[in-house]
């Protein structure tokens, strides 16, 4: 990222997060160890002082607060509390981050830290999940996205403790911990002991689903996600060739860092736009273009989404949905338009507070309204029906058929490829039928005429 003049905003911008709100929420490290208001905020403060009364009115409560409150309550946790207040009230993904909170930010942008690999976010005195990281104790356990944390051991999460229920999350390695869970669609809370683990999240895994259709698997945008994609595809491609077509797939991938999305999304990219920022402050407002090289030339690509996938995954989805690259299948995205920036206050301590609304290359604004998918899959799951054994099957089958004319024999004429997409539609139905529609993109770019435009 690049500015034409140095700021201590601009320097903090650098850091843009896109990230669901979460129990370990993702950041850079600080960029600066102070943050001066620019002239033009100082000029908007003036034209909006702060109310006298307002101020009387503050001290008086801290002052009862002191006084009254039925337990005594020093000065500095009732500053920490007052700032927590006011940033919290502003909207769910602004925060006050002490020595503490930006040691686990840190830890986050690199995928390591201790605890059960959950992204939550406080609903209504709850804790709702938004996805849970793959092969970790909470994706183990069957905690899908939609799921309410309703107790953490034994104890009811209320908006009073939400924010300490927010840190049991995480723990020492090897610790245990209970959750009360109640699954999305169910009136039934049930009891989820968990141990929490040292979590290494890989953010890209890639593997072939058939010969020519790569899978990639992105679980959520860290510092080393783009060159992680490039390494990994390009050792799968020199492998095994070019590819017809990949899955990218997104679900239940809560976010993470602009810089990683906007690198995913140029990696699939020729040119256009990729995303913009907007905001109240000059050095807010970014635009984002892709660069020329498409790590798989121009080949189709479906994108797997679904109501988990949130705000960096939805700039990679809707980037390449706007600029025709791609197709979505799924469900609507989360719907996380914003974009949250660490302000340093000290060495010790910082703001993350949103800053700036983000756009998908149509100018189409995605808060709270998510990405809808080009073609919409429910949530199912495919069980294999029971048959009978079939003596007939082909004219092969028959006593005393004519040979085929040219003389060719296939050893095994009943394997179709049926039976490998029916394992895999049992596996992971909505992958399934992605490499369905992706097949049939791979086929029609294959018969375009010359100079037609490649398939989406």
């Amino acid at each position: 990222m690049r500015f034409s003049t140095y700021s201590p905003i601009a320097a903090s911008l650098a850091t843009l997060l896109l990230v669901a709100p979460l129990a370990q929420a993702q950041t850079a490290p600080a960029a600066a160890a102070s943050v001066a208001a620019p002239a033009h905020a100082a000029s908007a403060l003036a034209t909006d002082p702060v109310d006298l009364d307002d101020i009387r009115n503050f001290s008086r409560v801290y002052e009862i607060v002191r006084q009254a409150y039925v337990e005594k309550v020093d000065n500095k946790t009732l500053m920490k509390t007052a700032i927590s207040g006011m940033l919290s009230g502003l909207d769910p993904h602004s925060e006050y981050l002490d020595k503490e909170g930006l040691a686990e930010l840190s830890e986050d942008t690199t995928g390591q830290y201790s605890g059960l690999g959950i992204e939550v976010l406080p609903v209504d005195g709850s804790l709702r999940i938004i996805a849970p990281i793959d092969d970790t104790p909470a994706a183990r356990a069957g905690i899908k996205p939609g799921d309410t944390i309703i107790k953490i051991d034994g104890k009811p999460v209320s908006s009073e403790n939400v924010d300490d229920m927010f840190k049991q999350l995480r723990g020492e390695e090897g610790s245990k911990v209970t959750l009360t869970i109640l699954h999305e669609k169910s009136d039934k809370p049930v009891d989820l002991p968990l141990v929490r683990e040292k979590i290494s999240v890989t953010s890209v895994k890639v593997r072939s689903l058939e010969p020519s259709y790569a899978y990639v698997r992105i679980s959520q945008f860290q510092d080393d996600t783009t060159p992680d994609l490039e390494k990994k595809l390009g050792e799968l491609i020199k492998k095994n060739g070019a590819q017809k077509g990949i899955v990218l797939d997104l679900r239940s991938n809560p976010g993470g860092l602009l810089t990683a999305a906007v690198g995913v999304s140029d990696a699939f990219l020729d040119s256009g736009t990729i995303v913009t920022t907007r905001g109240r402050l000059q050095d807010a407002n970014l635009n984002f273009a892709a660069h020329p090289g498409d790590l798989i030339n121009g080949a189709p690509m479906v994108v797997l989404v679904d109501n988990g996938t949130a705000s960096a995954a939805e700039i990679v989805a809707g980037a390449l949905k706007d600029n025709h690259r791609a197709l979505i299948i799924g469900r609507r995205t989360f719907g996380k338009g914003v974009v949250q920036t660490v302000l340093p206050l000290d060495a010790d301590h910082a703001v993350k507070i949103t800053t700036a609304r983000y756009y998908t290359p149509s100018g189409t604004s995605i808060q709270a309204e998510g990405i809808k998918p080009d073609i919409a899959l429910a949530d199912l799951a495919v069980n294999k029906a029971d048959s009978a054994p079939v003596l007939i099957g082909s004219e092969a089958d028959l006593h005393n058929h004519l040979s085929n004319e040219d003389g060719k024999t296939d050893k095994d004429i009943n394997n179709d490829g049926s039976a490998e997409n029916a394992k895999l539609a049992t596996q992971d139905y909505a992958l399934s039928q992605a490499l369905n529609v992706l097949k049939g993109m791979a086929l029609n770019r294959a018969v375009a005429p010359a100079g037609a435009a490649g398939s989406r």
